[in-house]
């Protein structure tokens, strides 16, 4: 089943998180083999039907599909590759449409969940002018870990959907971060950042694209180092600034050891708790509930090592609702969910009301809101907490 040609969907944005997810999945080929078992193909003994592989709730779970693919007029209705005889992706989002319990369960949602799915990964999102002032620095101990990233722009509205800008960027199009790197110019470091359009042409015309005169500044060794190129093949650096600027979210999936079952790149120690929320027991709701507030599931943590030169340790909590897109057909709606982190006493058990009564949070998911997860990036001091 080879992997050669870019990635298009119709022109509206049905499954643009799909789009972005497999096209993040390209450019890591381990990642890509565990979802897309290499195998399979149309050659001798072909069946007539594919099997792919997802991650869910701490396994990868196996989906066989067939080969019917939906069509209009002879052409494939959704997720398509440019060489129409090239079916790999067509097929593979018919298997995560099978998994969530149809193609309209793909609808809407956020890239970062099927980079989840397709990876074990644990999600994190970044509006870009909220960032951190490491942003760069986040970002780039994310590629060398071998994280998925994912970048967009805004839309105001409909009508602005894969609309054009005059500097060859596409509002609300899904595209990937593929390197970061900083390049001497006229005496200065400039930190640049090199991005993927998946449909591999259309690319940013501004600084440092690919045929702008900045590049003359570069030595060959530093520009063949880089890898820059004149092709219009979808892939462009830009300065780092105007990445700020232009665009507005990233999105990254932290890969984790038990995900791809190799340690080499990945630094991160996961731990996964369950639980459920139950009406009248476990349901407390938010902080404003004070008398059930205290009866949600309490999970305890335990920041032992600290960050490299740094006085507090750097953690990433995610809360993740199950099954909601499967079971959304049943009536089903994403619950508003949220966290709250409060320095653990000495004494264990259960803490009660009067706790949450006399004692603030130390930390907290920015918001309560409907998505299947809530995920964030915090740093504290060694030791125990709830």
């Amino acid at each position: 089943m080879g992997i050669h040609s870019p990635l298009y969907l119709p022109s509206s944005p049905w499954q643009m998180s799909v789009l972005v997810a497999i096209a993040s999945l390209t450019l890591n080929q381990k990642a890509l083999t565990r979802v897309v078992p290499q195998d399979q193909g149309f050659g001798s003994g072909y069946a007539g039907i594919f099997h792919f592989q997802f991650w869910q709730h701490s396994e990868w779970l196996d989906v066989v599909i067939d080969d019917r693919l939906p069509t209009f007029k002879d052409r494939l209705v959704f997720l398509h590759s440019a060489d129409h005889n090239e079916f790999w992706s067509a097929l593979l989002e018919k298997a995560y449409a099978k998994l969530n319990g149809s193609y309209e369960a793909l609808k809407g949602g956020s890239a970062i969940e099927a980079m989840e799915d397709f990876t074990g990964g644990v999600a994190e999102n970044f509006q870009i002018r909220e960032a951190p002032e490491d942003f760069f620095e986040i970002l780039e101990k994310a590629l060398k870990r071998g994280s998925l990233l994912g970048c967009s722009i805004d839309t105001l509205n409909a009508s602005e959907s894969e609309a054009r800008t005059s500097l060859g960027l596409i509002k609300g199009h899904a595209y990937t971060v593929t390197g970061l790197d900083q390049v001497n110019f006229h005496g200065q470091r400039i930190k640049l950042i090199r991005v993927r359009n998946p449909w591999g042409q259309v690319e940013w015309n501004g600084p440092w694209s690919d045929s702008s005169p900045e590049w003359r500044s570069v030595d060959l060794e530093e520009q063949k180092r880089l890898g820059h190129t004149a092709l219009d093949d979808g892939e462009f650096w830009m300065a780092f600034k105007d990445f700020k600027i232009h665009f507005d979210k990233v999105e990254i999936c932290n890969l984790t050891p038990d995900a791809l079952e190799d340690s080499a790149l990945h630094r991160w120690e996961v731990t996964i708790h369950q639980g459920s929320w139950v009406r009248g027991s476990t349901a407390g709701g938010c902080r404003n509930f004070l008398d059930t507030f205290w009866t949600n599931p309490q999970i305890k943590l335990s920041l032992t090592e600290r960050d490299e030169g740094q006085e507090g340790c750097t953690f990433l909590a995610a809360l993740m609702q199950k099954d909601r897109r499967r079971l959304k057909r049943f009536g089903a709606n994403m619950l508003t969910i949220g966290y709250a982190i409060y320095q653990c006493p000495d004494k264990d058990g259960h803490l009660s009301r009067d706790f949450f009564r006399y004692h603030a949070s130390l930390a907290r998911s920015k918001t309560f809101i409907n998505l299947r997860e809530v995920s964030e990036r915090f740093q504290l001091p060694p030791g125990d907490y709830i």
